[in-house]
């Protein structure tokens, strides 16, 4: 075990309440664990709009008092985009997002009971328990110029894919119906 991971294991105390979330499209599932990985309240479904992240905060709030835990953690499993507006919400609230690699879940399960069934509440448990044993990294949430960025350039490598599937296209279609249109128009495009 490096330095690293046991600075991350560190920040896990008998003060930090420690939530697993799995992450989806409309309903997020998540998990309270305290840091020996018991499991204090029983899974929940958070919505992905505001009010939902609003109860979610307001839950999290309600187990801190509950439970006496001055601190938490809130350890994700990035699924494609969906996570962002929940990274803004909680980073706005001063509550700390950390990620688990979706392998190390995957992996994680399968020891704990041998299923192949996937299962979001399940995969909100074992979020929480990876992250309770330091196996998370941070992520980096963009703002601003950088977020605009980082989108811009998404979209025109998506332009770039289009742009050369249309230009095959016209390749197949013209060698397919016209094989004799590269000698009469040399420079096509």
């Amino acid at each position: 075990m490096n330095c690293t991971q046991n600075r991350k294991i560190e920040q896990v105390t008998d003060q930090t309440l420690v939530i697993g979330m799995d992450i989806a499209k409309q309903k997020h599932y998540a998990a309270i664990v305290d840091a020996r990985g018991r499991e204090l309240k029983k899974r929940f479904p958070v919505f992905q709009s505001r009010a939902g992240f609003e109860q979610f905060y307001a839950l999290i709030q309600e187990a801190m008092r509950e439970f006496g835990k001055t601190e938490v953690i809130v350890g994700i499993e990035p699924t494609g985009h969906y996570w962002l507006n929940l990274a803004y919400f909680l980073e706005e609230k001063g509550i700390p997002l950390v990620m688990v690699n979706p392998m190390h879940v995957k992996r994680s399960k399968e020891l704990d009971d041998n299923l192949p069934t996937k299962h979001d509440a399940k995969d909100a448990l074992v979020i929480a328990k990876l992250v309770k044993d330091g196996r998370f990294s941070y992520p980096r949430i963009l703002h601003e110029v950088e977020a605009e960025l980082r989108a811009g350039s998404t979209f025109r490598e998506s332009l770039l894919k289009e742009r050369n599937a249309v230009h095959n296209q016209m390749i197949r279609w013209l060698d397919r119906y016209f094989p004799e249109f590269v000698q009469v128009f040399p420079s096509f495009g």
